[in-house]
């Protein structure tokens, strides 16, 4: 069975696969958010291939079950995922935990390894406005300092293309992801934290995001 939660907004849907981290994505419904999250298993497939974990995109879109529904946020209906479903809250095995390591470092490594194969000028469209490729790293590696504090850790925001920092920040999120999937998620969490296997989601499905979105965007 491939576990699905949904994270439903009122205005966007998302459906994000429990167990492969990165393999979500949004509709403007339940129905639409599955059929995207389905169109997109061969190019998941080419993450957990790069990362040495076994996936098989028909098997795993043919046996999709529901898990669990959240209820999203304006964060949701923006387009970014931000709820945590009650099954994070689970720990995981030790196994388990290296596996969910390395797909989001293989997720990181996949994004800096498309941007620095693509032009400087991208396709414009609707799709991400008119960024062009140095925007959209530069976000991305901005955005590693949420999903640090997420899991608690305070993390300041540094300079653009400081890539020190990028990967000390990195180090820290993937030491704390590897820590904190182990062990079951503390109750009453404060608003901006979230359990471990929930950062680690959504860490590794902005880096493939956006890495698709760099691909979809080059000049044909």
């Amino acid at each position: 069975m491939t576990g699905v939660y949904l994270e439903v907004g009122t205005k966007r849907v998302f459906a994000c696969a429990v167990d492969w981290p990165g393999w979500c994505r949004s509709g403007r419904g339940e129905g639409p958010a599955l059929d995207a999250l389905a169109t997109t298993a061969s190019r998941y497939a080419v993450l957990a291939a790069l990362a040495g974990v076994p996936f098989d995109p028909v098997a795993e879109v043919d046996c999709i079950e529901i898990a669990e529904r959240v209820t999203g946020s304006a964060t949701t209906d923006f387009g970014a995922l931000d709820v945590a479903p009650a099954l994070d809250a689970e720990p995981v095995s030790a196994q388990q935990a290296d596996r969910l390591a390395a797909l989001v470092q293989t997720a990181w490594d996949y994004f800096e390894q498309t941007a620095a194969a693509a032009p400087p000028v991208l396709r414009k469209g609707p799709r991400g406005g008119g960024r062009d490729r140095d925007q959209i790293m530069e976000h991305v590696h901005e955005t590693e300092v949420l999903h640090a504090r997420m899991l608690g850790l305070k993390e300041r925001p540094f300079p653009p293309g400081d890539a020190a920092a990028l990967a000390r920040v990195r180090a820290a999120i993937l030491a704390e992801i590897r820590a904190g999937a182990v062990s079951r998620a503390p109750d009453g969490l404060a608003r901006s934290r979230r359990p471990a296997r929930f950062v680690a989601r959504r860490t590794t499905w902005h880096a493939l995001d956006h890495a698709w979105e760099i691909q979809d965007k080059q000049e044909q």
